[in-house]
């Protein structure tokens, strides 16, 4: 059974190792593979892994002895799943793998904003401390973050493990869905509607996926409900911003920062407005890429690939 992992480079970039899959299958791996090229190094596979790799319909009538997708990651707006459907291709992701890593970044960002540590790290190394005729000196304002209200729009996972770090800060904790759905209650989280999240909070960080329902989410009306000394999060995917409305707001001072670890196009263009912006903290899509979290991630596709070999895939995409 011939296996290829088309953008096999973020996942293992080098710290980790193939032999699971090499175990199932003759494996092709190939560190990146642009559009041109999935016809040519998929032709003869029965099995195809990729994370970003999109495999359109157009694509997918082309392959006739493709058998079975795995996609590297929890998303899988990559894949056109009608047309995998109705070739009867089984596609399978990874839930959960990432989920403390994500929530970390999300602090991470925050934390920055709050103390600017680099900023100052910066600061004293070039020898601003040892010139200060006092003990201390700032370089920004601080905040503390026990009493804020932390608002979560999306309360999976990831945004349950965040609402655990938030109160473990002291923070309160708010949420609100992506859709018309009551999640189950969650202790010490008010579930609220969106408008009151937006006008209530002092952070608002986004978890939920990226639907037609919630594609740019976060826009000049929404913005205009937050609070100006408010900080915008995302670490889910980018195009839950306008992103040119967001850039809008840093610039005229109607929010008071945003950390990113998602645009609506990655790579992004040299033009993406929030490259040009204030206050805006920028992080390349890298929240799910800690060491820990990417085995957890090769592990669980290994054996994504393993049941559906036996007869009883899992974690499929319905």
């Amino acid at each position: 059974m011939r296996i290829v992992v088309l953008d096999g480079y973020t996942l293992n970039p080098g710290d980790l190792d193939w032999d699971g899959l090499n175990s199932l299958g003759e494996l092709v791996v190939y560190d990146r593979t642009a559009v041109s090229q999935i016809l040519e190094r998929a032709a003869e596979a029965e099995i195809v892994l990729t994370n970003k790799t999109p495999l359109s319909a157009e694509i997918l009538q082309q392959l006739p002895k493709l058998r079975y997708i795995g996609v590297l990651a929890t998303g899988y707006n990559i894949i056109d799943l009608q047309a995998a459907k109705e070739k009867g291709i089984i596609i399978t992701n990874v839930p959960t793998y990432s989920t403390h890593s994500v929530a970390q970044l999300v602090f991470a960002l925050l934390l920055e904003f709050c103390h600017r540590v680099q900023l100052h790290s910066d600061s004293v190394l070039k020898g601003d401390w040892s010139r200060s005729v006092d003990f201390s000196y700032s370089r920004s304002s601080f905040i503390e973050l026990a009493g804020k209200t932390m608002g979560l729009i999306g309360l999976g996972q990831i945004g349950k493990q965040t609402a655990l770090i938030a109160q473990a800060l002291g923070m309160n904790v708010i949420a609100t869905g992506s859709g018309k759905s009551v999640p189950q209650p969650v202790e010490g989280i008010a579930w609220v509607q969106i408008d009151e999240l937006l006008q209530r909070s002092d952070v608002i960080s986004l978890h939920c996926p990226l639907t037609p329902a919630t594609n740019q989410l976060i826009n000049a009306k929404r913005i205009a409900l937050m609070k100006p000394n408010a900080i915008l999060l995302n670490t889910a995917r980018g195009g839950l911003l306008n992103e040119e409305d967001v850039a809008h707001a840093l610039n005229e001072g109607r929010l008071a920062g945003a950390g990113l670890d998602v645009l609506t196009l990655e790579p992004p263009r040299p033009d993406n407005p929030l490259l040009h912006a204030r206050n805006v903290i920028i992080t390349p899509h890298i929240a799910w890429a800690t060491q820990e979290a990417r085995a957890r991630l090769m592990a669980a596709a290994v054996d994504n690939v393993r049941a559906f070999v036996e007869g009883h895939p899992v974690n499929v995409i319905r």
